[in-house]
Order: C-alpha cells, then sequence, then structure tokens
C-alpha cells in the first residue's frame, strides 16, 4: 500500500469515526493519526464512559469496518 492509498484510507476511516463518535474534535482526530492507541482515552473522555465500555465500542467498529482499519 502507497502513500497515497493510506491516506485515502485515512480519510475515510476518519469520516467514519466521526459518524460512530461525533463528540471526538479534529484535535482529537490529529493526535488518533499518529496513534490508534489513543482512541479509547479519547471516547472515555468525550463520552464519559469506562475503558472497557470504549474498547468493547472500538472493537464492534473495526469489526464491521475492517477494509479500513486493517493498517490502523
Amino acid at each position: 500500500m502507497n502513500k497515497d492509498q493510506v491516506s485515502g484510507n485515512w480519510k475515510e476511516l476518519k469520516g467514519k469515526l466521526k459518524q460512530q463518535w461525533g463528540k471526538l474534535t479534529d484535535d482529537d482526530f490529529t493526535v488518533l493519526e499518529g496513534s490508534a492507541d489513543e482512541l479509547s482515552g479519547r471516547i472515555q473522555k468525550r463520552y464519559g464512559i469506562a475503558r472497557e465500555e470504549a474498547e468493547k465500542q472500538i472493537k464492534t467498529f473495526r469489526d464491521a469496518n475492517r477494509d479500513l482499519t486493517s493498517t490502523w
């Protein structure tokens, strides 16, 4: 996968993440672009939910979007 494909996948993934978790900000996504591990903490903070619930939601999201999340 080349740089353009990764960039395009990130933009599409970002759009789907925004649909799923609309409270996340553009600043959150800037941080997430460098580290997918940050997503759980950002979701916890924005939605006031436990880490386990955030991780469960992320797993469900990844399972539903395998075509985009394979590189993320």
